[in-house]
C-alpha cells in the first residue's frame, strides 16, 4: 500500500539545497581550509626567524651597501712623467774603458769603420793569438806585431799605447794594397773563413800562417790589459 508524500516546506529545505547556497559554499572556504593557511604563514614567519643572522640579514645588507657612482664634469686624469732612456753607440772610450783584448779587437773595427760583428772580433782575436801569448797580448803595445808606424818593419816595433796600435792596425789595413782581402772581408762581415783566408794570403806574415795550417779555432780567452797600456 502506497503512502502518498507529503511536501513540506521543511523537506525542501533538507533535500534541494537552494541554487544561491550552493553556490556560496563553492566559493566560501571552509574551516579546513583556513587553518592550512594559517599554518602554512606560521611556518614561513617561523622559518626567517630561525635563519642564521647573515642570512636573515642579507636583503638588508644588500639594500644598504648598494653603491653608485657619480662621475664630475671638471675630473682630469693625470698623467704621471717617467723618466726616458736612451741607448748611446759604443765609441772608442767604451772600448778603451773595457781594456781587454776583445776591446782591443773592437777598437781595431771601430776605428776602420768596420762593423763591430762577433765574425769579425773573433777573427782579430784569433789573429792576435797568432801573434803575442794570450797571457800578455798587450807586449810592446803591439798586439798584431804590425810594423806599420811601429819603428819595426819586421813588427817588432812598439806603439806608446794600445789606442795607438788599434790606429795603426786599421790605418794599415786600410793603405796597402795587400790587405784588400782582409778590409773588404771586414766590410762585409763575412764569414769567419773567409777572412781568415784573406789574412793567410796577404803578406802580412812572411809565413802565411802556413796557409792556415798553424791556425787555432779555440776560443780566445778574455783578459784585460793593465791600465798603464791604454
Amino acid at each position: 500500500m502506497s503512502h502518498p508524500i507529503v511536501n513540506t516546506p521543511d523537506m525542501t529545505r533538507i533535500f534541494r539545497p537552494s541554487t544561491a547556497r550552493r553556490r556560496a559554499e563553492v566559493a566560501r572556504p571552509g574551516a579546513k581550509t583556513w587553518i592550512a593557511v594559517a599554518a602554512a604563514a606560521l611556518a614561513v614567519v617561523t622559518l626567517v626567524a630561525t635563519l642564521p643572522a647573515h642570512l636573515a640579514e642579507s636583503t638588508t645588507v644588500a639594500k644598504d651597501q648598494a653603491q653608485s657612482l657619480d662621475i664630475v664634469d671638471s675630473a682630469v686624469l693625470s698623467v704621471t712623467a717617467r723618466d726616458s732612456y736612451t741607448a748611446s753607440a759604443p765609441n772608442a772610450e767604451t772600448y778603451i774603458s773595457g781594456g781587454t783584448n776583445r776591446d782591443w779587437a773592437a777598437l781595431v773595427l771601430f776605428y776602420g769603420e768596420w762593423p763591430v760583428t762577433d765574425e769579425n772580433v773573433t777573427v782579430i782575436m784569433r789573429w792576435m793569438r797568432q801573434e803575442n801569448y794570450v797571457k800578455s797580448w798587450w807586449n810592446r803595445n803591439n798586439p798584431l806585431n804590425n810594423g806599420w808606424g811601429s819603428g819595426g818593419g819586421g813588427g817588432t816595433g812598439s806603439y806608446a799605447s794600445l789606442r795607438d796600435a788599434a790606429l795603426n792596425a786599421a790605418e794599415a789595413l786600410h793603405t796597402l794594397p795587400g790587405y784588400a782581402g782582409i778590409r773588404e772581408s771586414f766590410a762585409a762581415s763575412a764569414p769567419t773563413a773567409t777572412t781568415e783566408a784573406a789574412i793567410w794570403a796577404s803578406p802580412w806574415a812572411s809565413g802565411h800562417y802556413n796557409n792556415g795550417a798553424h791556425w787555432h779555432y779555440s776560443d780566445v780567452e778574455i783578459i784585460a790589459a793593465p791600465a798603464s797600456a791604454w
